[in-house]
Parts: C-alpha cells; structure tokens; sequence
C-alpha cells in the first residue's frame, strides 16, 4: 500500500532521483526556464517551491538546507540574493509549468518550468555591438568637424 507516499518514482532509484532533481532545480534556478518532461516537471515544482520557502528565512541553517540539496554556492547565492527577493510578499506558487506539446522521438508530453520573476534586463551582444559602433562614429564625426574647422 502507498499510504502517504507522495514522491514519484520516475523509474529511478532514489539517489538517482533525487540527484536528477537537484540537477533540474540547479538549471532553473540559474536560466529561469527549463524544457523537461510533464512527470519530471510537476516533482521538479515541489522541490523547487520548497527550496524557495526555505531559503525567505535567510539564515545559517537555511543556506545549509539549500546547500545540501543543490551542491552549488554560486547558484545559492543567486538563490538567497536574487530570487527569493522577487517572492517576498508571495507564500506559494513560485513556478509555472506550461505544457508544450508531445515529444516526436517517444511521444512523451513535453512541458515548459519557469520561475515566476520578472526576466533581467541583457542587453544582447548584437545590440551592444551596434551601440558601440553607432558611438564611435558619433565620437569620430565631432572630431572630424572640429579639425576641419580650424
């Protein structure tokens, strides 16, 4: 009987679970979004949500609790100082899963996890690059007028 057993197994065993699921909360924690499958996806949000409850505390043995699980102090530190931050007033429902559609190659259901904190605002290489180059120019035609003026 599973009489209170609420994990899915995932046909794993369960240092390979867990160690999955620590690999997936690593990558959504550090891209925001991460494509997986529909299973995997709904227990990737329990951990995901529980990570992020433990670490509003933001004590000792809250970055300890987190530290266990993601093996990671860059990505618990952008846990702790970047996310968390963005769920203050929140208490639950800190992921999004949106289902994508069915996967060709074996048909499993494909679904979409995001956090739900509003993206950081990169500017792409493209466009640096063309700021950069429309400034030199603006710089260099200034430069070109004032020395054919004297």
């Amino acid at each position: 009987m599973r009489h209170q057993v609420k994990t899915k197994k995932l046909s794993r065993t369960k240092p390979h679970r867990e160690a999955m699921l620590a690999n997936m909360a690593k990558s959504l924690f550090e891209h925001r979004t991460i494509q997986t499958t529909d299973a995997k996806a709904k227990e990737l949000r329990r951990l995901t949500d529980r990570l992020i409850v433990t670490a509003k505390n933001n004590t000792v043995a809250a970055r300890r609790r987190v530290f266990a699980t993601l093996r990671s102090e860059t990505i618990v530190k952008k846990l702790f100082d970047e996310i968390t931050p963005h769920f203050a007033e929140r208490k639950s429902g800190f992921t999004r899963v949106i289902k994508l559609g069915i996967r060709k190659g074996d048909g499993a259901a494909l679904t979409l996890v995001e956090l739900l904190t509003p993206k950081p605002v990169v500017e792409s290489d493209k466009e640096k690059g063309k700021k950069k180059k429309g400034e030199k120019k603006a710089e260099a035609k200034p430069e070109a007028k004032a020395s054919g003026k004297q």
